[in-house]
């Protein structure tokens, strides 16, 4: 069993917060969003999913630190994630022009993919109120230390927005981890995200700084050598199942060069097609790979947020349980079925999660 140091419950307004940007989906459904004549909303972020998956499935206490500009849509915005029963009293809302040249809210045009045809995303996010958001937006002192945080979830994705959210992402990290936060972090190394404010040099910098804070690092063998320069020899494969080992040793010169990682996981997956996925993860901890349980020839709904949801699942077990096998169930079975469904986040329940853990039949329910 791992030992987290959790702060008690009791002591703390949130179980979990988060820490990035939340975008406005805009998604075609089953057709191509360059023929679309309407779309869908959902809001998403690869932060913000993992508490929500959290709450809505999982029944934790969470916020979520953003930043909105104070406009219809980041209204909008505040709306939907309220539907998901994520506190909002954390966001900072920024003044904006009208036409957003001082600053605006994120959309991403999402289609889902089908059989040979790929997903597709066409995000709009340069110039957001949280790309723009530095430290001192955000009194993390009280958040921390004073209403009380049991753990804090962010991300390369966040992080690769701009220069001053580099900054923020540090900051919170550091003060989270004054007042006893556990801290997970998921690498999802971005290219072209980096580009803009300095490439690979910055990223490393960055996430460097960065994990030495973290508790639990998610990312995948391209995210520990992209983010944190950490090269095995023989492992130039990727995750393929035959290179796994390969895999696993990097995990542990990871361990080696950040000792307060306490766990380490990802997610692998097979792309048979659009729509049908081979699907599993493992989780490092004590020294020790812990693999899940596997979910060859998933048919897929929607891919986006499985990763997310993967991640909230694995929280919550390490959160509840403290046991790395368990928390790699959960976490893929929960990502899993959030793939069955549209839109970023999940909408499955701990029942049902925990049914499929224990091999549970799609046989309708009456």
């Amino acid at each position: 069993m791992l030992n987290l140091n959790l702060r008690p419950a009791d002591q703390c307004r949130y179980d979990a917060v988060s820490l990035g940007e939340i975008m406005l989906r805009l998604d075609p459904g089953e057709g191509r969003i360059r023929t679309a004549r309407e779309f869908r909303v959902w809001e998403g972020g690869g932060e913000y999913n993992v508490v929500r998956g959290l709450h809505k499935c999982f029944g934790m206490r969470t916020g979520v630190i953003t930043a909105f500009a104070d406009n219809e849509v980041g209204k909008l915005l505040k709306d939907l994630i309220e539907q998901g029963g994520v506190d909002t009293g954390l966001i900072h809302w920024a003044k904006t022009d009208g036409i957003g040249r001082i600053c605006r809210n994120g959309l991403n045009f999402t289609e889902r993919g089908f059989g040979i045809r790929g997903a597709v995303g066409c995000s709009d996010r340069a110039n957001t109120a949280i790309s723009k958001a530095r430290p001192e937006d955000f009194d993390f002192e009280h958040i921390f230390g004073e209403l009380g945080v049991r753990w804090l979830h962010t991300g390369g994705i966040y992080a690769a927005l701009s220069e001053q959210s580099c900054e923020t992402v540090i900051a919170a990290c550091k003060i989270a981890k004054k007042y006893g936060t556990v801290i997970s972090y998921d690498l999802n190394y971005r290219p072209s995200m980096w580009s803009a404010i300095g490439g690979l040099e910055k990223a490393r910098e960055v996430n460097r700084e960065v994990a030495k804070y973290v508790d639990v690092m998610i990312g995948n063998e391209e995210d520990f050598t992209a983010c944190l320069g950490l090269t095995v020899e023989g492992n130039d494969a990727g995750l393929s199942a035959l290179n796994l080992e390969g895999y696993c040793r990097m995990v542990e010169e990871a361990a080696r060069q950040y000792p307060n990682f306490v766990a380490i996981a990802t997610t692998l997956r097979t792309v048979r097609t659009a729509t049908v996925n081979d699907w599993k993860a493992i989780c490092w901890a004590d020294g020790q790979v812990h693999m899940s349980k596997a979910y060859d020839g998933l048919e897929i709904l929607d891919r986006v947020g499985g990763g997310d949801s993967f991640a909230s699942g694995l929280v919550y077990g390490l959160m509840t349980t403290g046991d790395p096998e368990l928390a790699v169930n959960y976490g893929a079975a929960h990502g899993a079925l959030a793939m069955t469904t549209p839109g970023d986040t999940s909408m499955a329940s701990v029942e049902e999660v925990e049914s499929i853990m224990k091999n549970g039949s799609a046989r309708v329910k009456r």
